[in-house]
């Protein structure tokens, strides 16, 4: 009758020669099999932590933008140092029912929580575009929004560009814009990161009396308050930035938040 003890088993086949074919297979699969348990802990473990560490980088962003608008730093200090932030609903502009910012990046897993754009109304060329997304709101003394601090990306020429754009409390006038993120070309569109460019951003209008979008980034000089004049040899990106600036801008953007904020119903 077979040794069906397992011990045994075990001494026999590491009493293979090294040669053995069989022996060389099975160490392979338990080392890989190690290996991949050891990574899929490590991620299961250090998941937490990334994202905090994440959740902080962009705070801390924030919080660097809204500073450095002018009267904006003694408010965050009254505030508290943090700004309040709320999910909302990029379909009604409503806040969200059941999404939070806890469990956000758990909604977004699911395809069903996004929407495929009609191509001929994807300015910014991102194919789809997420139900939900997380804004932030800095509020004043008597409770009003001051800020709204919106993330945004899009297309670039070499790749996506992701940018923090701040609204005063009219949703109309631009306080702020931050490039979180961008793969163009150094020295040329890469320069939408330089402070000197996004200087001229505040005070820029988003839309005209009439609610038609006009934001937009123009060859040569700014002519008119929804223009910011943009970076020579770089056409194609400073094109990037004014189709990303108004689809965000426009109604499949936060344009039903916008209206919400001016209803007083955030």
């Amino acid at each position: 009758m077979a040794d069906l003890n397992p011990v045994s088993a075990w001494r026999r086949f590491l009493a293979l020669p090294n040669e053995s074919r069989t022996k060389t297979l099975v160490i392979a699969f338990l080392v890989s099999t190690a290996c991949a348990l050891l990574v899929s802990g490590a991620t299961v473990i250090l998941r937490p932590i990334q994202t905090a560490n994440r959740a902080a980088e962009q705070q801390a962003r924030l919080e660097g933008l809204i500073a450095g608008i002018p009267g904006m730093a003694t408010l965050l200090a009254e505030e508290g140092g943090t700004l309040s932030t709320v999910v909302i609903d990029l379909d009604t502009g409503h806040a969200a029912q059941d999404v939070t910012p806890d469990n956000l990046p758990t909604a977004l897993e699911d395809a069903a929580n996004w929407t495929k754009l009609d191509p001929a109304k994807d300015l910014a060329g991102i194919g789809r575009r997420p139900d939900y997304a997380q804004v932030y709101l800095l509020r004043d003394t008597e409770g009003d929004i001051s800020v709204a601090v919106l993330p945004i990306a899009g297309a670039g020429y070499n790749g996506p560009i992701d940018a923090i754009l701040a609204l005063q409390g009219d949703m109309n006038t631009v306080a702020g814009l931050a490039i979180t993120g961008q793969s163009e070309t150094p020295g040329l569109g890469a320069r939408i990161e330089e402070v000197a460019w996004l200087r001229q951003f505040p005070g820029r209008k988003i839309a005209d009396a009439a609610d038609r979008v006009r934001i937009s980034v123009v060859q040569g000089e700014a002519s008119n308050e929804f223009e910011v004049e943009g970076i020579t040899g770089a056409t194609r990106t400073s094109n990037a930035m004014s189709n990303i600036l108004r689809f965000w801008a426009g109604p499949d953007g936060y344009g039903p938040f916008f209206d919400a904020v001016r209803r007083g119903e955030f």
